[in-house]
């Protein structure tokens, strides 16, 4: 498989200079059109101005061709202009990507934990979110519980966030509790609903030092027939 290298700042440097050229063709085809479409004719003859009615008229045409021309250039410019923006913001995401990956690398190796980011929303049944940066980030949302099961815990802030949803318990079973606040400041997430038949909700996570708890939600309703 081959592999295109771009770069945005020669794509763009070379929409400027389009973007030139079809300026000073524009201004050269604007002072060439009086002279153009408008021929004067050698004699009082009519052979003369035939003549110079027939050349008036490939003027005319010239100048027709020459605006889709332009339209069609400026097009392109912009097409060009558009793909360097876009090429500039992946660089940029991939670039803070990768600084956040070198920042989270050491604690996510020990501790199994970003410093910086949002954890992640548990995606299998009952399954718990993931905890948040130590640093910065909320946690992430418990999954709903299958039948039977209890829903999953929300995620946990660690300096700074909010803690994490918890998912609502499948039937009979109880929902997820909230993820803790931030130690400094967050809310606490709000605990997941008590599945149908008796299951309990899920209690709110705690705040610390500045904060608001996350609530409980004691049942899931049964949809009304």
């Amino acid at each position: 498989m081959s592999f295109v290298l771009i770069s945005p700042e020669v794509v763009s440097a070379a929409a400027g200079d389009l973007a030139n050229v079809g300026s000073t063709i524009s201004a050269a085809n604007k002072a060439a059109a009086a002279a153009t479409t408008q021929v004067l004719a050698a004699g009082a003859d009519e052979v003369s101005a035939r003549i110079a009615a027939l050349f008036g008229m490939y003027g005319l045409e010239y100048q027709a061709i020459s605006a889709q021309v332009a339209a069609y250039h400026q097009q392109f410019v912009q097409t060009l202009r558009t793909g360097a923006a876009s090429y500039m913001l992946a660089e940029a995401t991939n670039v803070e990507q990768n600084l956040l990956n070198l920042i989270n690398a050491p604690t996510q190796t020990l501790l199994g934990r970003p410093l910086i980011g949002d954890g992640a929303n548990a995606t299998t049944p009952g399954g718990a979110g993931g905890d948040g940066g130590l640093l910065f980030g909320s946690g992430g949302n418990g999954a709903p519980g299958a039948p039977g099961q209890a829903g999953g815990a929300g995620g946990s802030a660690g300096l700074l966030g909010n803690g994490g949803s918890g998912g609502a318990g499948g039937t009979g079973a109880p929902g997820g509790n909230g993820g803790n606040a931030g130690w400094l400041y967050g809310r606490g997430g709000v605990g997941g609903a008590g599945g149908i038949g008796g299951g309990t909700g899920g209690a709110g996570g705690h705040a610390w030092l500045f904060g608001h708890g996350g609530t409980c939600l004691l049942y899931t309703s049964p949809s009304p027939r």
